[in-house]
């Protein structure tokens, strides 16, 4: 492409919440109003978690008012404890749940294919301290779940999935929650379905279910027993009442992101240096992001460079994850956080760049996003003469 494409007038930003008809989310209010239950399993949570066993599935669902606390109530559940063998491509909360409760996250490195925790690495690193794996479905690609249960099995570890990334993930038919002792879902307003903050934790342990529901309200069992040391992260009734709006739109958001999907691979897919996700199918995949990998061996242009220029045609693309985790200031000077030791997440943290991908977004925009990209890419690190 010769000619400089137009930039957006408007910022256009990676994502952007799915939000109901105003009128259908104050009905829902209307009837907490009516109820005057706020909190504390009310009727509107009762009715999500029931809706939910659809794209989540069969397992035992905790409700929360946040994936991070979600996660903390996994690991205090899960009785883990010294060392947890977990990836360092991943957002934060990751490693912060383990490090909250003094354990040591032990960083392994990455597949280079599907960027998530490699089981071939995860054999050296255990030691008789460690209690568990905590692995992470990133960008919603399923982990190698058969070779993470093979090791954790043999070794008498517990599986933590993180799966922010992966609501109504199907693996092999399966819903990507049978897999593991438990598996967290995000509902933060970025993902795909939400409740504006909020999580869930899906487990085929009803004793552990038991134990999540008591965790998270305190410890509390009844007026006067407190059988735990618990926290306070229930979700609470208008959380919910969203969610129960957002899950009946889920299905047609999938079909809008898999068009604006093939856009993309239609019209990036040949551009010299970039390197497309696999094809992704909205029955068995989330849509939750679309990740790209630029490598700057191929036309001398780094993903940061295409990050900063895109900028100037109004287009706010993420770097997920960079950063690496094992790069932050609590966890850098861990023997296994070398660079030495994560070769292939180094290079996928230095090529991933994750596209504008929102059903609002349309097939226009995803048209002229696509051809503002490859024009970057063409130019390489030249300066560029910005159209107006």
């Amino acid at each position: 492409m010769s000619v400089e494409p137009r930039s957006f007038e408007q910022p256009i930003y990676v994502t952007r919440p799915m939000l109901p008809e105003f009128a259908v989310f104050t009905k829902h209010l209307e009837a907490i109003w009516q109820s005057a239950i706020l909190s504390n399993g009310g009727p509107q949570h009762v009715e999500l978690e029931r809706r939910l066993h659809g794209p989540l599935g069969d397992g035992h669902i905790a409700l929360f008012n946040n994936g991070t606390n979600a996660l903390m109530t996994a690991v205090k559940a899960l009785d883990l404890s010294g060392e947890v063998i977990t990836t360092p491509f991943t957002f934060a909360a990751t490693p912060h749940a383990l490090a909250w409760h003094g354990i040591k996250p032990v960083f392994v490195d990455i597949d280079d294919s599907t960027m998530t925790l490699d089981p071939a690495r995860i054999e050296a690193a255990i030691t008789e301290r460690t209690t568990g794996i905590f692995a992470v479905h990133v960008y919603g690609n399923p982990c190698n779940v058969e070779a993470i249960g093979r090791i954790a099995q043999a070794r008498g570890l517990k599986v933590l999935y993180d799966g922010a990334h992966a609501f109504g993930t199907k693996v092999e038919g399966q819903p990507i929650a049978a897999f593991g002792d438990a598996t967290m879902f995000s509902f933060h307003a970025t993902k795909l379905f939400h409740t504006a903050e909020g999580g869930a934790v899906v487990m085929n342990d009803l004793d552990l279910k038991r134990r999540m529901e008591l965790l998270k309200n305190f410890g509390i069992a009844d007026e006067v027993t407190v059988r735990s040391v618990g926290i306070n992260s229930k979700m609470n009734e208008i959380q919910a009442a969203l969610g129960l709006c957002v899950v009946d739109l889920v299905t047609a958001e999938k079909a809008k992101r898999h068009e604006i999907a093939n856009v993309y691979r239609s019209r990036l897919g040949a551009v010299p240096s970039i390197t497309m996700p696999r094809q992704q199918n909205p029955d068995t995949d989330s849509l939750q992001y679309f990740c790209i990998r630029i490598d700057r061996d191929v036309t001398g242009i780094s993903r940061d460079d295409v990050y900063n220029q895109l900028k100037r045609y109004n287009i706010f693309a993420r770097r997920y994850f960079y950063p690496l985790c094992s790069d932050y200031e609590p966890y850098r000077n861990f023997p296994d956080s070398a660079a030495s030791n994560l070769p292939v997440a180094h290079r996928v943290g230095d090529q991933v760049l994750c596209l504008p991908f929102y059903g609002a977004l349309g097939t226009a925009y995803a048209e002229r996003i696509s051809d503002i990209v490859a024009y970057v890419v063409e130019h390489g690190s030249d300066e560029v003469v910005h159209a107006a």
